[in-house]
């Protein structure tokens, strides 16, 4: 059975200074690796939510408490939640870094760009490693 996510608690990015945030309370995270990730983007179109971006790996504010129910995909990609065995932190850039590859906002959270539902993210990068996968069969 699949609890409803848990109403986020307000909160917003920091400004000027990275901020180490405790996953769990106000989102969870999924992380990716970019080359998946941005394969993900494409399908999930105006659907995804705020994406943090930190040499090679993105990651997704997802609603809090689904990272407990995340089925593994494939090592790489990895759900982080306070409901898990560990306490997560992550770095969360100011609020005006959105360029990279240091850690920066690759789609910034926004009253319009909060949290991505994580059945539908689960199904994009599902697809978006068959797709990877097809691609290193064909060579």
């Amino acid at each position: 059975m699949i609890a409803e996510p848990h109403e986020p608690l307000p909160w917003t990015p920091p400004h000027g200074e990275v901020e180490m945030v405790k996953v769990g309370p106000y989102w969870d995270v999924l992380r990716a690796p970019a080359e998946i990730g941005e394969r993900a983007l494409a399908l999930l179109e105006d659907a995804s939510g705020a994406v943090i971006a930190d040499y090679g790996l993105m990651y997704w504010l997802i609603p809090s408490g689904q990272a407990q129910y995340w089925r593994r995909l494939r090592n790489e990609i990895h759900a982080l939640g306070a409901h898990r065995a560990e306490t997560t932190y992550v770095g969360v850039p100011p609020v005006d870094w959105t360029e990279g590859p240091r850690l920066h906002w690759y789609i910034p959270v926004g009253p319009d760009r909060y949290l991505t539902d994580a059945n539908r993210l689960r199904g994009a990068l599902a697809q978006a490693l068959a797709a990877e996968i097809e691609g290193a069969t064909a060579r």
